[in-house]
């Protein structure tokens, strides 16, 4: 339902990504005509869109309102989080982003590489204070995650007060010594938090979260085991990761080269700010790779989640011009499993245990521990927040649930606990949280240079093609001698490359055809039709697929 005319004093939220996605992360809140934006991140295509590069949320919504846009603020520098500020500032480069250091630095990079300019970036740490116009005010407070600098926000506005913990988890002994401000939020919770917007990505999860600390073991298990070359695969944004990988590459006297350019960029720019702490000499160019052997070396690789161009994707596909792998190679996946890319990484694998290697990851070694709060963490905000409303963010559907049940759990009243996904309309008013509509956030798909150009129709034809292949017929019939004048002349491509294999229902669509001709079908659209069916059920009793056919009648 379209949702009402927003009220005086009353604060719409519409998640417009991330809300029944582990991706595109992006909340849009307005109130009296000022429209703040948390978040503008991407989704990673899956099997199921061909072709596709990136997704984007929900930014037709705002086509409308870009100059009621007083701020973006970005909680950390995840690509689900940040890679699709690009193609917003596309539309108003001078929209303001707020932001910490490290989440700046990465999308200014994205800003080169689109060739934006005249933005407008604030930097922000914890414990800034920033009114960003007369109906905004914000307060940034330190959350613990699995890149540097990442930060939640309080939203204060006549309406109420928001608190939006972004991607989060409650690590006591962190590897930057960086924890999340628990006295920061009690004392939010001391004013009065109208609406807490938790992340929900690890609510199904018992317990507290495995420190990062704890894979260090594991870790260095892999480097003593490693009797040649080492490839370790991540992130491209998890600077701690890389961290540990570079204090062991040290330790056992290993040479470090990136590859992939998201991983050369991003920790570029981490060493360049002093987040990344490099060891003299232990870099190295990859087109000096081969002055070193095997044992002498580790490859920090981007496609830890099976992407098709991605570093790791291409070496096991025997396509990487400079890196190899083989007998007595292991390869590290450090790195979660984003749900939806499981056939992409274990392709991966399959293909890399295929050539030899041995494949370390999180299913068989603990190489690998989570960015985001175990349903014990949740808990102990929810008691020292004690929220009026809740509102979870950052998961699937059964995440959502999970995190509401677990509010629910702890006092908040099941009618103040709002559970929903992209495009609903949450209008929160006298200290009350409903669902009163909803709008169009459906995806919005990057193929190559193009934006939005591919429908989802178009999407079901790349599939059709992609798995049960493509067969043309052509035909040329006389309307008014009513005969078959040449063909049908079949070509299949992902199906059949055997010409011989379509000579029976070739035989068949010609007889049909002068059937059809001789009962006075004139039309060549139904003549397309006749020639559909007759092939259409060939296909399908005799190979049991369903591929693309287009069937052309030309009338002489």
């Amino acid at each position: 339902m379209p949702p009402p005319e927003l009220a005086p004093e009353t604060l719409r939220i519409i998640p417009l990504g991330g809300l029944g996605d582990v991706g595109r992360n992006m909340a849009c809140f307005e109130i009296d005509g000022e429209i703040l934006l948390v978040d503008c991140g991407v989704l990673f295509p899956e099997d199921a869109h061909p072709g596709v590069d990136l997704i984007l949320p929900g930014l037709d919504y705002l086509s409308d309102r870009l100059d009621d846009i007083v701020g973006l603020v970005l909680t950390h520098g995840h690509e689900d989080h940040i890679g699709a500020v690009p193609y917003l500032l596309r539309r108003r480069s001078d929209i303001p982003v707020w932001g910490s250091k490290l989440t700046l630095a990465l999308v200014e990079g994205k800003l080169r590489e689109h060739r934006i300019r005249n933005t407008d970036l604030q930097e922000v740490a914890e414990g800034d204070r920033a009114k960003v116009s007369r109906h905004f005010d914000l307060e940034f407070l330190a959350v613990n995650h699995s890149i540097p600098d990442a930060l939640a926000v309080c939203i204060r506005t006549a309406a109420g007060t928001v608190l939006h913990t972004g991607d989060f988890k409650m690590d006591q002994l962190p590897l930057d010594g960086r924890i999340t401000d628990l006295r920061g939020f009690a004392r939010l919770g001391e004013e009065g938090i109208d609406l807490f917007m938790p992340d929900s990505t690890n609510a199904e999860v018992p317990g507290f979260t495995t420190p990062e600390k704890d894979i260090v073991p594991a870790l260095e298990r892999v480097f003593e085991r490693a009797e040649n070359k080492l490839i370790v695969a991540c992130f491209a944004s998890h600077v701690h990761r890389v961290q540990q990988v570079l204090n062991l590459a040290v330790k056992h006297g290993r040479k470090v080269v990136y590859v992939g350019r998201s991983m050369v960029r991003n920790m570029s720019v981490a060493r360049d700010l002093g987040y990344l702490k490099v060891p003299g000499d232990t870099l190295i160019e990859l087109k000096d790779i081969d002055d070193y052997r095997d044992d002498q070396v580790v490859v920090i690789s981007t496609g830890s989640q099976g992407e098709p161009l991605s570093a790791l994707s291409r070496i096991a596909n025997r396509e990487h011009p400079v890196i190899e792998v083989g007998e007595h190679d292991t390869v590290l996946l450090a790195s979660s499993l984003i749900p939806g890319n499981e056939n992409a990484v274990y392709r991966v694998i399959n293909g890399l245990s295929r050539l030899g290697a041995t494949v370390v990851h999180k299913g068989n070694a603990l190489v690998h521990v989570s960015g985001h709060a175990s349903a014990g963490e949740l808990l102990y905000c929810y008691n020292v927040i004690r929220p009026r409303n809740v509102m979870p963010v950052h998961g699937e559907i059964r995440h959502l649930i999970a995190n509401g049940d677990l509010a629910c759990a702890t006092g908040v009243p099941r009618e103040n606990v709002v559970v929903v996904e992209d495009g609903a309309v949450v209008d929160l008013v006298d200290g009350r949280a409903t669902v009163v509509g909803q709008v169009d956030s459906s995806y919005i798909f990057v193929d190559g240079s193009t934006v939005g150009d591919v429908s989802s129709s178009e999407l079901t034809d790349r599939k059709i093609l992609g798995e049960e292949g493509f067969i043309s017929v052509v035909a040329a019939v006389n309307l008014h001698t009513r005969t078959l004048v040449s063909g049908p002349d079949i070509h299949a491509r992902g199906f059949s490359e055997n010409d011989d294999a379509f000579v029976d229902v070739r035989e068949q669509i010609a007889t049909e055809l002068v059937t059809a001709l001789e009962k006075g079908v004139d039309d060549t659209h139904r003549l397309q039709q006749v020639v559909r069916r007759v092939i259409g059920r060939w296909v399908s009793s005799t190979y049991r697929r369903r591929p693309m056919i287009v069937p052309v009648v030309v009338a002489t």
